[in-house]
């Protein structure tokens, strides 16, 4: 079979206004970013009543071997236009960390992407740069203060922002600022990752220019010497902030290979932010099209609850149907099975593996909605193996199932998935939510690990214990909270698979995002900044004599 992006490059791109006038947009409501993607004007579609019906597409916890979340996505929008109906699909954008790191591209796979596959997955529309440049320079302003004389009395120590870099780099996390006679004060400092800035959750979470304006003037950037917290509205640069995002938050519209509508915005990480596309790009979707399909990343323990528990209060609409992915391969992984034994038959694997999507499927049942599950076929999956997850679904889970080969067979492949899909769609029923904003912080925490991990308690360091004090004191404690952890786990613990019982989950601080809306929990040794791994992706990656690209994946 054809690489990725042998797949994509053999598929001619239709214009992007042709795309544009299948869903009703007009040429005026285009920022045209060359022939084949472009702007959305965000502003124009503000008075457009919604249509559609929310389709949210998550999976059970990641492993080596893949899942393949946003290829089902694909696959599923193109079969549902297919079928007669009208589908977009809402995707992130992705970071050029995992694309020359270990995940790779983050547009699909096989038959089932969204192109053009390189530009999306390197540049795009420059989004995340805004984001990056934007953020960098709140801290050039917040040392730049601190050098002034510190009229605002920061305290050097309680500094939250850090400076970001959309890139894998281990050695920037830990640095020192300010060095030299007329560079400081001192201090230390580091970087994050942009995906993990609160700008990049803020971009995503507002609903329109002025309210990215009211949240980037919430955000708080320290506390000064009387524990008080220091906002960015303090330092009188919001302004300047919102002009550097000002066409960033208009959300992109590209193609499938199919030539579905696809809007892509907003690349915030589901480990160490909210792992959801903006609800700009969301509410778009659901205005031009009869359904909106879109994902959250990674697990339902992470970009699945925080869908549930921090996007829809902002985004006012609950998903009309869930569906949970999982792959055979992924099951024997979460059994202990080895990865280079993976392929091999292998039913009792597959048995105890089904107590991981067991969790994830229990969790997302608890919102109310339909949960149908869809099984990522890969051309060896042994049919016994198949039949054993299909029997579990149906008969003990008491859940619709179906098999999901867009991979190899494009939109053919999750035919019969739409047509459950929409089906159970139909099913209307009533949202419950997990837990009311003015629980309690450390009751939200219990109800997260022990109703979607299977977890038993939580345990706070020193650290965090100061921190919610101060959370609390500041009137933060009433926010959703953002658990950041290991995807690769429902513990915090990224070596513990399948589906454990009666662990703790160990959180080292709190950081509160205000001008975001949450509060982020750090659990375990989740870090902001990933690195690259032995042999990274870019090694794989060159441009031919022609100009193309390849070894993207």
């Amino acid at each position: 079979m054809k690489s990725d992006i042998e797949i994509a490059h053999s598929v001619k791109a239709l214009p992007i206004t042709d795309i544009a006038k299948q869903i009703g947009l007009s040429d005026s409501q285009l920022i045209p970013y060359g022939h084949d993607k472009a702007k959305i004007d965000a502003a124009s579609l503000k008075n457009m009543p919604r249509q559609g019906k929310l389709i949210l597409v998550t999976s059970i916890n990641p492993t080596p071997a893949g899942e393949g979340k946003t290829t089902v996505t694909i696959g599923l929008v193109d079969a549902i236009n297919r079928l007669g109906k009208s589908a977009i699909g809402a995707l992130r954008e992705p970071s050029m960390g995992p694309v020359f790191g270990l995940k790779g591209g983050a547009t699909g796979g096989g038959y089932a992407q969204v192109i053009p596959m390189e530009d999306i997955n390197l540049h795009f529309t420059g989004d995340i740069h805004a984001v990056s440049a934007a953020h960098n320079l709140l801290a050039a302003v917040i040392d730049n203060h601190l050098h002034q004389g510190n009229d605002l009395k920061i305290d050097p120590d309680n500094i939250y922002w850090r400076r970001v870099l959309d890139m894998n780099d281990r050695s920037l996390r830990q640095i020192t600022l300010g060095k030299g006679k007329v560079n400081g004060p001192e201090r230390n400092s580091g970087f994050d990752i942009t995906a993990s800035s609160e700008i990049m959750a803020v971009l995503t979470l507002s609903k329109d220019l002025f309210d990215l304006k009211k949240r980037l003037n919430r955000i708080v950037v320290a506390l000064n010497d009387q524990g008080k917290p220091v906002t960015v509205e303090d330092l009188k640069v919001a302004g300047a902030l919102t002009a550097v995002l000002k066409d960033a938050i208009n959300p992109n519209l590209v193609q499938s290979l199919e030539h579905s509508p696809f809007i892509i915005h907003g690349g915030p990480f589901a480990n160490i932010a909210q792992g959801t596309n903006s609800v700009i790009a969301t509410d778009a979707a659901l205005k031009l099209a009869d359904y909106a399909v879109t994902e959250a990343g990674f697990g339902s323990d992470l970009g699945g609850e925080k869908f549930m528990d921090v996007k829809i209060p902002v985004l006012g609409k609950e998903p009309d149907a869930v569906v949970v992915v999982a792959t055979i391969k992924a099951l024997k992984f979460h059994a202990g099975v080895a990865l280079e034994d993976l392929h091999k038959k292998d039913i009792p694997a597959v048995k105890i593996g089904l107590q991981n999507l067991d969790r994830h499927l229990t969790a997302m049942s608890r919102y109310g909605k339909p949960v149908v599950v869809a099984l990522n076929k890969f051309f060896d999956d042994d049919i016994e193996e198949i039949e054993t997850v299909k029997h579990f679904v149906e008969n003990d889970k008491k859940l619709s199932f179906e098999i999901a080969t867009s991979f190899v067979d494009g939109f053919e492949g999750s035919l019969d998935l739409a047509k459950l899909v929409l089906a159970a769609t139909e099913n209307h029923r009533t949202f419950m939510p997990l837990y009311q904003a003015d629980d309690p912080i450390e009751e939200k925490i219990q109800t997260i690990i022990e109703k979607i991990y299977g977890g038993k308690d939580f345990e706070l360091s020193d650290r965090a214990v100061t921190d919610l004090a101060e959370i609390k004191e500041n009137g933060w404690d009433q926010l959703p909270v953002v658990i950041a952890k290991t995807p690769n786990s429902l513990t915090d613990d990224s070596k513990i698979h399948g589906a454990p019982s009666d662990f703790t989950i160990h959180i080292r601080r709190f950081i509160p995002k205000i001008g975001a809306g949450f509060i982020v929990a750090m659990a375990g040794k989740v870090l902001m900044m990933p690195g690259l791994g032995k042999v990274p992706a870019a090694e794989k990656i060159d441009v031919d004599e022609k100009g193309q690209i390849t070894g993207l994946s």
